[in-house]
């Protein structure tokens, strides 16, 4: 299964009992999207909580690794299971669904795809909805964890390789936060970048919600990346790093991993 599906294809496997659609979308970017996008949903999609659900709440930084117990038992309720085939989606379009994508990549679960263009793509193409909330229990997937610890990296993974230079540390935000000539979203957090990374904004590998073409990512890539050094994303919180990752994922070879905590712990630990 490709890592991106089009509408065209969900719609045609919509009544396929395999598949099993996942709304991935944060609720802060439901309260500032003021149309049919905030009441109704895909036909079929289950709530894939990525706030709290599907990350570690305990943890001080944000969007933070869950457990392997924790995920599990959150796949399994949403009727998940090792046969099945996931396409997860988004009410911006690509914004949150490729981090879910990379959770459950990174949990053991390989058959799985985002939605290109997400739900306005779905909306624009007049394809089946429904209500949000409109099912809520499911039954019991069998899906089990089999975590790859080589897709993630912490604070001491990074904090090493300031020095050894092994991995290629790629930050995905806006350049004018990678160059701090702007202050951080999140309160308190100081502006700056992680030493001896390379900057390439998320927004450059899209086009009104969906990923340009494999051309033009490849084009993009080779501007900043002329290695096969392992590539690890960075971003504020360990959300849009996913979507750089995921567009990587298409075209180049390199071992690829999420620095999960980001910015946000990078900032906050190193003065």
């Amino acid at each position: 299964m490709d890592s991106i599906v089009s509408v065209n294809w969900l719609n045609e496997n919509l009544e396929n009992p395999d598949v099993i659609i996942l709304d991935a979308s944060l609720q802060k970017t439901r309260v500032h999207i003021a149309s049919e996008l905030t009441e109704y949903t895909i036909k079929k999609a289950r709530y894939f909580d990525l706030k709290n659900k599907f990350s570690d709440v305990n943890n001080p930084f944000p969007n933070a690794f869950p457990s392997k117990e924790q995920f599990e038992t959150n796949c399994q309720l949403l009727g998940i299971n090792d046969s099945s085939i996931i396409v997860v989606f988004d009410i911006d379009g690509i914004y949150s669904s490729p981090r879910a994508w990379w959770l459950l990549r990174t949990m053991g679960h390989k058959n799985v795809a985002i939605l290109d263009g997400g739900f306005p793509e779905w909306i624009l193409n007049k394809f089946p909805i429904e209500k949000i909330g409109s099912r809520g229990e499911y039954v019991k997937g069998n899906f089990k964890v089999n975590l790859d610890k080589k897709s993630i990296r912490n604070f001491h993974n990074i904090y090493e390789n300031l020095e050894s230079k092994k991995e290629l540390v790629m930050d995905v935000r806006s350049e004018e936060r990678f160059k701090s000539l702007v202050p951080e979203p999140r309160k308190g957090l100081r502006s700056g970048n992680i030493p001896n990374s390379i900057n390439l904004p998320y927004t450059k590998l899209l086009t009104k919600g969906k990923y340009k073409t494999k051309k033009e990512l490849k084009e993009i890539f080779e501007r900043h990346i002329q290695e096969q050094k392992p590539l690890v994303f960075s971003c504020g919180s360990g959300i849009t790093a996913c979507i750089v990752l995921l567009a990587s994922d298409q075209i180049l070879s390199n071992k690829k991993s999420i620095y999960d905590g980001s910015w946000t712990e990078w900032g906050e630990k190193i003065k």
